[in-house]
């Protein structure tokens, strides 16, 4: 899985200064202050391997807990007020 831009995005995060580039790279993100949300774009193998398991991991690199994630296969997460 890749990152990718999209419209909503409003800031880009570099890697921590204990990674490099090469085993973190930029993530563009909109956040709000209070929610934090990117985008990912899968490959064609890796849309087959999830129809044929039906799985998606999630790691953080945080060590010893886990922030509270979602993770949606939405075509948008941001919904207008008006729709």
């Amino acid at each position: 899985m890749k990152p990718v831009d999209f419209d909503e995005s409003n800031i880009v995060l570099g890697p921590p200064e204990s990674m490099t580039e090469e085993e973190c790279g930029n993530l563009p993100v909109y956040t709000d202050g209070r929610l934090c949300i990117s985008r990912w774009k899968l490959s064609a193998e890796e849309l087959e391997t999830i129809q044929r398991t039906g799985s998606v991991w999630l790691a953080i690199v945080s060590g010893s807990t886990q922030p509270p994630v979602w993770l949606s296969v939405e075509e948008t997460v941001f919904i207008s007020e008006f729709e």
